[in-house]
This record gives C-alpha cells, sequence and structure tokens, in this order.
C-alpha cells in the first residue's frame, strides 16, 4: 500500500553543493549561470511518468534526452544538483578508448567483438559532439584537440607503439600516431617521457558546464528535473492500468512503467539504489589546478592544448585549461576532501614539470570513479521494469554520454548495438565487502611495479 501524501518517507539526506573545484568557479563567472541549471526545486507532489530516470549527470540526462526525442514522457531525479557526481568533477577529457585496448579485447573475444567496441568507443566522441550542436553547448568549450599518451618507459614506448600498429592494420584506424621522444618533450614542456602516442579522435571541454547545458536544454524542452530529490524506496506496482515501479521521494511518490537506474559510483546514498553499487569498485580521483601560469610558462608547456595521459599503472594525466595546469590521478588511499593526495599530486607534478615548482595550487578537488570487475561499462535491466549503465571506468564523458541514449533504446524494449557493453541482470563484484583494502593492496603494488619500471 502506498504511503498517504501526508506520511512522506524522510531519506535522511541533505542536498550538498557542488564540490569547491575550478569547474564550479568557472561556471559562477558566468552570469547567464546566476539562473538555476533547472526548476532547481525538489518534487513536492505526486507523479506519473512513463520512465522515471534517476540521476542527473551524462548517463541520465543523456538517458532523458533520447526519451524526449521519442516522446516519451519522463523525468530526472537527484539526489543533489545537476552534476554533483562525477560529471561535474571529472577532467573533461572526451577520449575513445577502453580500459581494455583493442587488441585486448580480440585476443579475449575476436577480432569482430573488438571491431564493434572500437565503433562504440568512437561512437561516444561523435554523442558529445552532436550534444554541443545540439544544445548550442559553446560554454563547455568542446575542443576535438587529441590526446597523447606519454611512455614514461622504453617498455611503455614499445607497447603503445605495437598498439597504435595493431589498430591501423587490423581495424583500418590511422588516427593514431607515434610521436618521438624529442616531439614529446618539445609539446608538453617535459623531459620525462621517452616517446607517445596520438590519438586523434580525443578532445576536452569544461564538464559542469556541458552537464549544466544539457540540463538546461532538457528543461527548455519540458522536461522535468528534480534536485534536492533523493529516491528513498522503489517497489513494484499492481495498478489496474498495468504493473509499473513506484519511487518514493521526501515530497512525493512517483508511478513510472520503467525506471533507468545512472547513478554510477554514487549508487549508494540511498538504499533504493545501492544494489547497483556492488557492480562497482568505485576509486577515488583526486585534481589540482594551479593558479594562472605566467605567460612564458604558459606558452611554453602543452603547446597544443590536448589532454595528457602516462602509461603508468597508476596513471597520472593533465592538460591546460584557463591559463592553469590541472593535474590529476588515481587516490586509492584517500577519502573524500582529504588533502594527502593533493600533496602526492602536486610532488607527481613537479616531478615532471619542475618549473612549477613555486606556482601555487589553487584549486583542489575529488570524487569517484566507478570501475568495474571486467573494466568495462555496463548496460543492460536489471529486471524487466529497470534499466541501467554504469561503470565508465575514467572514460565517462563520451561513454556515459552514449549508454545513457542505449539504456534509454532498452528501457522502451529496443536492441541496441552493445557488444561487450550489454549485460543481462545484475552481477556483483566478488567479495565487493573487501574492496576497500583490496583496492588499497591492489594500488601498492602497481605503485612498487611503476617505481621499478616494470
Amino acid at each position: 500500500m502506498l504511503a498517504p501524501a501526508t506520511q512522506r518517507p524522510s531519506s535522511g539526506l541533505q542536498p550538498k553543493p557542488q564540490p569547491d573545484s575550478l569547474w564550479r568557479a568557472m561556471v559562477a563567472r558566468e552570469p547567464h549561470n546566476e539562473a538555476p541549471v533547472s526548476t532547481g526545486a525538489p518534487l513536492t507532489r505526486d507523479l506519473a511518468v512513463e520512465v522515471a530516470v534517476i540521476g542527473a549527470g551524462y548517463s541520465g540526462l543523456s538517458a532523458a534526452f533520447a526519451l524526449q526525442k521519442r516522446g516519451v514522457d519522463c523525468a530526472v531525479f537527484d539526489a543533489n544538483p545537476v552534476g554533483w557526481g562525477a560529471s561535474g568533477r571529472n577532467g573533461g577529457v572526451v577520449s575513445s578508448k577502453f580500459r581494455l585496448s583493442f587488441a585486448q579485447i580480440d585476443k579475449l573475444h575476436g577480432l569482430e567483438t573488438a571491431k564493434r567496441m572500437h565503433r562504440l568507443a568512437h561512437d561516444g566522441v561523435r554523442v558529445v559532439e552532436s550534444f554541443v550542436d545540439e544544445f548550442k553547448l559553446e560554454r563547455a568549450c568542446f575542443e576535438h584537440t587529441g590526446s597523447l599518451r606519454c611512455a614514461h618507459t622504453e617498455k611503455a614506448f614499445a607497447a603503445i607503439r605495437a598498439e597504435a600498429e595493431w589498430v591501423r592494420t587490423q581495424l583500418g584506424d590511422t588516427s593514431m600516431t607515434v610521436h618521438s621522444r624529442e616531439e614529446v618533450t618539445r609539446e608538453t614542456g617535459s623531459a620525462g617521457f621517452v616517446g607517445g602516442v596520438l590519438s586523434a579522435d580525443a578532445g576536452t571541454l569544461l564538464p559542469l558546464e556541458y552537464v549544466n547545458g544539457i540540463a538546461r536544454g532538457l528543461t527548455a524542452r519540458g522536461v522535468p528535473i528534480y534536485e534536492a530529490t533523493p529516491i528513498v524506496d522503489i517497489t513494484r506496482s499492481q495498478r489496474e492500468a498495468g504493473s509499473g515501479v513506484v519511487l518514493r521521494t521526501p515530497g512525493g511518490t512517483v508511478h513510472a512503467k520503467q525506471v533507468i537506474v545512472a547513478t554510477n559510483a554514487y549508487s549508494d546514498l540511498t538504499t533504493a539504489t545501492a544494489a547497483y553499487q556492488r557492480e562497482l569498485v568505485p576509486f577515488r580521483s583526486a585534481m589540482i589546478a594551479t593558479e594562472r601560469l605566467p605567460a612564458d610558462l604558459e606558452g611554453r608547456l602543452m603547446v597544443q592544448r590536448r589532454s595528457y595521459t602516462e602509461t603508468r599503472r597508476m596513471m597520472k594525466w593533465f592538460r591546460k585549461v584557463d591559463g592553469r595546469m590541472l593535474f590529476g590521478g588515481r587516490d586509492a588511499f584517500g577519502k573524500e576532501g582529504q588533502s594527502g593526495g593533493f600533496d602526492a599530486l602536486r610532488r607527481a607534478m613537479i616531478a615532471l614539470f619542475p618549473e612549477l615548482a613555486d606556482v601555487r595550487i589553487e584549486y583542489g578537488w575529488s570524487g569517484y570513479v566507478g570501475m568495474t570487475f571486467n573494466a568495462l561499462p555496463h548496460v543492460g535491466r536489471s529486471d524487466d521494469a529497470t534499466t541501467f549503465c554504469l561503470g565508465y571506468n575514467g572514460a565517462g564523458v563520451a561513454m556515459a554520454s552514449l549508454l545513457g541514449q542505449h539504456a534509454a533504446a532498452l528501457a522502451l524494449g529496443e536492441t541496441p548495438e552493445l557488444a561487450l557493453l550489454g549485460q543481462q541482470g545484475l552481477r556483483p563484484v566478488p567479495f565487493h565487502s573487501l574492496r576497500a583494502p583490496g583496492v588499497r593492496v591492489v594500488a601498492a603494488w602497481y605503485q612498487f611495479l611503476d617505481a621499478v619500471g616494470a
């Protein structure tokens, strides 16, 4: 029996503001963002929709857009503001890759599957481009500049050269090109690398502007987005009009025919979506941003304004934005808000760029990346009324934008091409309760291997 309107459940959750990041500061500088991104209001009444979308990040908003295009009545719900999770905290790198290389996928699953996965990876970049055009997201500053992977050892350089050659010969993709030590040093301004491989089909954007712009566009098209509205309970309904789902929030009850869960690494914010957290090993990712660089230094570092990654297992990545160095990496040993990870990032940054030793760090923030046991994103049905998409493994700007659309298709009974990304039912990570100490052990081992050059 549904709770009466006067006895709403309490979530115990209070909505939280966006983290104090460079992205938040840049959004605040724009006069047009003084108005609310969406309705800005929580749900305060009962509601009926065809599809309820939980999560107002890239996945959820992409799903809502796909539904709206098909004329499907939908609404989006989030416990916090639009883009509060990874969608507003990430590094803004738009990439056409998975954690597994395409050669590894071929070895494990065959060449045809590798070709299908290659198409999906590049489809993600195309979806980002389409959103930028569709919603006129000039403020997101999307630049299709490519991404340069920088090798820290000769062994690593040989491996990524071989990968680029395999992609060229087996997949017919000529977008990956090898750069010499001298070329990488000249472009990055760092002498810490022995060479690199440029992936041309990649780019950068301002992640919070991107997600906010999509939300504004959806709201303008009549898709309601309810912030500060946690889903505290999900049950099945057997109404006279047919079966469906009942979602309870502190301010209202939502009746829907289908639900899309797009909460990723923050699925445990409420018990209603906590089961999806067991699909993941959340991994903390931290970022620092310097003060604006002096003009002469700014002109010597990362002159092509791409995104850059390195080949260490505990990878660091960097790019230039707003005249600053942005430097990020995994920080398995810290918790959100702790400063130790930021100090470690600063040391790593200075090791690669000694000229930054006296440059002040102006921003530091962190968040969780949804890592999966098989190193691939997952999209599928957990039951006949619920679809989920999660686990972007650090490549979420493009993949989440793509898989949200595929989740919408699944919710409507369609059968999109998903290759290895499609999943029927939930598959919890084995020994999930041991994930935190396990991550620390693995991270320590990776750091050791990186230190000895293995």
